[in-house]
């Protein structure tokens, strides 16, 4: 089993042995929705070119972006988001449903859909293992809907999906500087829909206290 998708809850409880680093920090990753679509927008809109180019393989003016997140259907497809301390979405990833015979490629799978994986991390919040987290929230999310196959199509030149790619042991194809990689995935288990409820929980309150620190915050200012 890769460590990508060992149990997450190993790290509360197990301490690091006397010299051995301690572990980084929890990613808290929520579940966005409709309410959370002008942070997202927000969100691209910070990404300089060159991370434009690498998220949607062309360098999207802003009218764009801003046309691309209006498009994105909250309730067909899975967008999950990491909010840091001062409630700023410095992360998102985009989890899209396709029928099998429109992704391209060798792989197989006897189920009618796949899902498709996108990801930007900020530039403030990089090092800290934020897209294979994404990455592993992404595919327990599939395996406990009936997806077995989690996709990704990226630029050779785009280091982050081709780390993400080599630790998930994904079967990459590459082909004029481009590449799609392939993970087929395991059936669920009462330990990966235990996972999936746990970090949903422990993120959305994450998320309330932040949310609501922010809006006190604001509160404090006016006065």
């Amino acid at each position: 089993m890769p460590p990508l998708f060992q149990n997450p809850l190993k790290r509360f409880l197990k301490k690091p042995a006397e010299g051995e680093a301690k572990p980084r920090s929890t990613v808290l990753i929520k579940h966005l929705g409709e309410h959370d679509r002008r942070r997202v927008l927000r969100h691209f809109l910070q990404l300089e070119d060159h991370d434009r180019l690498l998220r949607f393989g062309s360098t999207l003016r802003d009218e764009q972006i801003e046309a691309y997140v209006n498009r994105m259907d909250f309730k067909r497809d899975t967008i999950y988001g990491v909010y840091n301390r001062l409630f700023k979405l410095v992360a998102v990833a985009h989890l899209a449903f396709t029928p099998r015979d429109k992704v391209p490629g060798k792989f197989s799978t006897e189920k009618e859909m796949v899902a498709e994986f996108g990801v930007s991390v900020l530039r403030q919040a990089r090092g800290l293992g934020i897209g294979s987290k994404l990455f592993e929230r992404a595919a327990v999310h599939c395996r406990n809907n009936d997806v077995d196959v989690l996709y990704m199509h990226y630029l050779l030149s785009n280091k982050p999906m081709m780390h993400i790619a080599k630790k998930a042991g994904m079967e990459v194809q590459r082909e004029y500087g481009e590449a799609d990689a392939y993970l087929k995935l395991l059936p669920p288990s009462p330990g990966s829909v235990l996972q999936e409820a746990l970090e949903e929980q422990f993120a959305t309150l994450d998320y309330t206290l932040k949310a609501q620190a922010r809006a006190a915050a604001k509160l404090f200012e006016k006065k």
